[in-house]
């Protein structure tokens, strides 16, 4: 089955309730329209490919940005933050599959976990590699990614082994080709890393709360100023700027996705000012609230 962002379920508080396929087939395969919503900074213990199928990209994977066009492919490591956005605001599209590696490995004492899954997991100079449409060398990467979703989404049946023998063709390209040599992310990289991630994690469970640069920087026991400067060496953003632009993504979500009131969706995703509610979203997606549902729903 292909998800929207706004098919993505949501409890009773509109906390975002994100799971990647199920227990026995662990794999969930998302359609991103970058216009409409853009993929705010955040990561996830499981695996991730994904192809440019209309328009171009600007992905961020860690400090590293990149531009890919459509036709250009991507696979991004566990544990990795990555966001992405459209180039210059213009149309793009994403096809993404976010996978748990025991789908292709099976038992974590298999001979593919140990010779192919862990080595993969366990590089610290791997946290993403890039597929390019117009390279010779990565057309096997890029035929396995799109067989994959061109199986889940038509769901024959024995849909389930085409889609892990492509994620298999793609885990053996993977290590054919992934880094060896490269320099390993120093000490301080490596605890900015783990100290944007507590933040992000405090920010994404608290955004309906009021918050503050004080108690993002409390998640992960560091000073403000420290705080601040995590965020601008991480991803080059502030930490309410962010918890801004994810309370407006939270909000755009839940108007597509549900028929509450406006007012009630603003205030659950922290916005207690309608009138600011009002312009921020307004500055972000271009129209009000009322005409984004408006237009998207019709």
């Amino acid at each position: 089955m292909i998800i929207n962002p706004f098919d993505t379920p949501v409890d009773a508080t509109g906390r975002e309730q994100v799971v990647h396929g199920s227990t026995d087939f662990p794999i969930a395969c998302y359609f991103n329209d970058l216009v409409q919503f853009p993929v705010l900074m955040h990561w996830h213990e499981e695996l991730e490919a994904g192809i440019i199928t209309e328009g171009a990209a600007l992905i961020s994977f860690g400090s590293e940005k990149h531009i890919l066009r459509s036709g250009d492919g991507f696979f991004i490591n566990s544990g990795v933050l990555h966001d992405a956005y459209p180039l210059d605001g213009q149309g793009c599209q994403i096809h993404s599959m976010v996978f748990h590696p025991r789908l292709v490995s099976g038992s974590s004492d298999s001979v593919f976990h140990r010779r192919y899954l862990r080595p993969l997991l366990e590089n610290p100079t791997l946290d993403h590699i890039l597929f390019l449409r117009c390279d010779p060398d990565d057309q096997d990467a890029l035929k396995a990614i799109d067989s994959t979703w061109n199986a889940l989404r038509a769901e024959l049946p024995g849909y389930e082994f085409a889609a892990r023998n492509a994620l298999s063709n793609l885990i053996w390209k993977l290590h054919s080709v992934q880094p060896s040599q490269n320099i390993a992310p120093g000490p301080k990289s490596l605890r900015d890393s783990e100290r944007i991630k507590l933040m992000l994690s405090y920010i994404h469970e608290h955004y309906s709360q009021p918050i503050s640069t004080k108690s993002i920087a409390a998640a992960a026991s560091v000073s403000e100023s420290e705080c601040l400067r995590c965020f601008r060496s991480t991803i080059d953003t502030t930490p309410i700027q962010y918890l801004k632009q994810h309370r407006l993504r939270q909000a755009a979500m839940q108007l597509l996705g549900t028929s509450d009131r406006i007012s009630e969706i603003a205030e659950r995703c922290g916005f207690q000012d309608m009138s600011y509610f009002t312009k921020s979203f307004r500055e972000a997606e271009g129209c009000s609230p009322t005409d984004y549902r408006k237009s998207r729903t019709e």
